[in-house]
């Protein structure tokens, strides 16, 4: 790594570069002063030894700094997890609601801060969020009697789950010529207006057909900005999937593709049991996992990834 006077202009490393230009200084001083005199010149060139030494011990500091910040960078400050109900009509928004739910109550025990973006759109925001939750893409599949049911008999329906990080810099670049941009009020509890401004933003993606609503915001801009960070995160996502598929027969290395139309898990309500079948392992206990008591899973699927992985997420046709 070589030395640059932009290093001065970074807060972290300020003091390291200003540290490395003494040294340079002090070592041109030094060999001036010397002369044509011998004895001086060896002097000068034993301490010219002993700064070049520092000068690349701060270098190597310099870059760890700078590694360790790119790290921090790209970390995702939050994670946005939407949600859809699938198959299953009125049952599936049920269950999707029901998700949403589950996540708030785990981020609320774990003193990560959560608020709805939109309807079955949730940012959940802490340092460890994205991590403990990006494997809860996929689509979500619940086996149990619905209270409508007079019959008693049993449904099956699914919701999907997206994980998108939110980092401090989007990792895509959105031309501004690509993106058109909707306006409307953000409704409230009741269908009553938050706002008697047009406050909610809706975002296209034209080259791509993705579209994002934020409506949680009180200004206009705010949900604008808001909006785009999911659109970065949702194109991001949108093209991992896409090499996922590309390295399809690599699977058995990952857990699943992270793909939203891959099934995951079934919440078995007569069995009161959770299986996620990436794992092939299944809990127990339904209504304390459905009050966000989800760490046993989390943490399984932690152990896994940072093993190697695991294999297809195939659903048995009896499961």
């Amino acid at each position: 790594m070589e030395y640059s006077p932009e290093f001065k202009k970074n807060f972290a490393i300020a003091y390291l570069a200003e540290e490395y230009e003494r040294l340079e200084r002090e070592t041109a001083s030094a060999k001036s002063a010397a002369g044509n005199d011998p004895d001086l010149i060896q002097v000068a060139e034993e301490d010219a030894t002993r700064a070049r030494e520092r000068q690349a011990a701060i270098l190597l500091e310099i870059e760890q700094i700078l590694a360790k910040e790119k790290e921090e960078e790209a970390r995702p400050l939050s994670v946005v997890l939407e949600l859809r109900a699938g198959a299953g009509g009125d049952e599936a928004d049920i269950f999707a609601h029901d998700l949403e739910g589950m996540y708030q109550k785990y981020a609320e025990n774990h003193g990560l801060k959560t608020r709805v973006i939109d309807d079955l759109t949730l940012e959940i925001a802490g340092s460890d969020a994205y991590d403990a939750l990006r494997y809860e893409t996929g689509v979500h599949r619940v086996q149990r009697v619905p209270l409508t049911e007079k019959s008693g008999r049993i449904h099956t329906s699914t919701a999907s789950v997206a994980v998108l990080p939110i980092r401090a810099k989007p990792t895509v670049e959105i031309h501004p010529a690509d993106i058109e941009m909707e306006f409307s009020r953000s409704g409230g509890a009741g269908g009553q207006n938050v706002n008697k401004v047009e406050t909610a933003v809706r975002l296209i993606h034209k080259p791509t057909g993705i579209d994002v609503r934020s409506s949680s915001e009180r200004s206009q801009q705010a949900n604008r900005e808001k909006a785009m960070q999911i659109l970065s995160a949702k194109i991001e996502q949108m093209r991992e999937e896409e090499d996922a598929r590309k390295h399809a027969a690599e699977r058995k290395a990952q857990i699943g593709t992270g793909d939203r139309s891959e099934k995951i898990r079934t919440y078995n309500y007569l069995q009161d049991r959770v299986t996620d079948h990436r794992l092939k392992e299944s809990w127990h206990n339904l209504p304390k996992i459905m009050a966000g008591g989800i760490d046993d899973i989390v943490g399984a699927l932690r152990l896994a990834a940072e093993n190697g992985g695991v294999g297809d997420a195939s659903v048995p046709e009896d499961e």
